[in-house]
């Protein structure tokens, strides 16, 4: 591919000079100007690999001009090849500041502008050429990373299913919550990020239910208050089997674990933490997971009336539920509406998510 070379001088005798030197080196092209403004025009348009540029032009001169390109988007690395009198150097100082990179003196020699011009379209080629590795290098990394996070996500779930195996809650009713509180995230103006983290950690808030004895997880009738006690106890399991992983999923899911049954009053479990010393994940999962958990059928109840979860959410809103998460789990009401039909209880833990 030809390098694309600008020169810029008011003077036509330099202009066709300086355009057949050009033409003596490898593979470039030379684009001559004698009207700055034009030549301004031409490089708003075009990225060309060098610049040369007199300094003395009626209307707009060198350093007005380097001033000009350097502010371009995109133009801040082309180099600038600036043409002053041996006795300006005042005026190389500021085009130095403005953005030169080199000078030719007049009068021009032709075998120093040869040199100083192939010198400079080559660093150009090298950084270009650097530039394209380190793009290639960061393809590589964002590959090699999005395979780790799809692990992760792969692991989740199949943590998530192994809860599902031991308890009458189903695959569905793990992906509903997941997407409730992703919406609530939204809503209350957190990050994509933070919203997707959560969406992922979120399956998770159950998982301490694996160390929770059949007698108690599978009891069909109310918990007597020793087996709730016991059944207590999940949150925390869930909190140490997750608690300790470099991944940021597994962190946030061992926070959500351990904080989802916390309420906003302080009189929840495992620690009575109240209000925002509750972490916003686990107080957006706490709406999320128990208006599912009210409004899913299970073998030792009926599904409430959305109507009826609602005016729960609603009522306990300052005691059990941060008020603000309620709030904006009812602002994303038609969005949630989408998620209770997509996501039957049919379907399994091994939907997306």
């Amino acid at each position: 591919m030809q390098q694309q070379v600008l020169i810029v001088d008011d003077t036509e005798i330099n202009l066709i000079l300086f355009g057949a030197l050009v033409k003596k080196l490898d593979d470039c092209q030379a684009h001559v100007f004698s009207n700055p403004r034009e030549a301004l025009a031409w490089v708003t348009a075009n990225v060309p690999d060098l610049i040369i540029v007199d300094y003395m032009m009626p209307e707009l001169d060198g350093l007005e001009f380097i001033r000009l390109t350097r502010d371009l988007p995109g133009r801040k690395l082309v180099p600038i090849l600036m043409i002053t009198a041996n006795d300006q150097k005042q005026i190389r100082y500021r085009a130095l500041d403005l953005g030169a990179n080199d000078f030719l003196t007049k009068p021009i020699d032709k075998i120093e502008f040869l040199a100083r011009t192939r010198n400079m379209l080559g660093l150009n080629q090298a950084r270009k050429h650097m530039a394209d590795h380190a793009s290639w290098l960061a393809g590589e990394v964002r590959k090699a990373t999005q395979e780790i996070v799809s692990r992760e996500r792969e692991t989740v779930l199949r943590l998530s299913k192994a809860a599902e195996f031991r308890d009458q809650e189903t695959g569905a009713h793990i992906l509903r919550m997941a997407h409730y509180s992703m919406l609530i995230a939204r809503e209350l103006g957190l990050s994509e990020d933070e919203q997707q983290l959560l969406l992922e950690a979120a399956p998770l808030h159950d998982i301490g239910k694996v160390g929770i004895a059949d007698k108690v997880l599978l009891k069909p009738g109310r918990l007597t208050q020793e087996e709730f006690e016991v059944m207590k106890q999940h949150a925390m399991f869930g909190y140490e089997l997750l608690s300790g992983s470099s991944s940021k999923l597994l962190q946030v899911g061992a926070e959500i674990a351990k904080g989802h049954h916390e309420k906003f009053d302080g009189t929840g479990y495992p620690n009575g933490i109240k209000g925002e010393d509750i972490p916003i994940f686990s107080r957006i999962v706490a709406v999320a997971d128990v208006f599912d958990a009210l409004t899913s059928e299970r073998p030792y109840k009926k599904a409430w009336e959305v109507e009826a979860a609602v005016d729960f959410l609603n009522n306990g809103a300052g005691t059990h539920f941060d008020p603000t998460c309620v709030n904006a789990f009812l602002k994303a009401w038609d969005d949630v509406e989408r998620v209770r039909c997509r996501y039957r209880e049919e379907q399994s833990i091994n939907a997306d998510l």
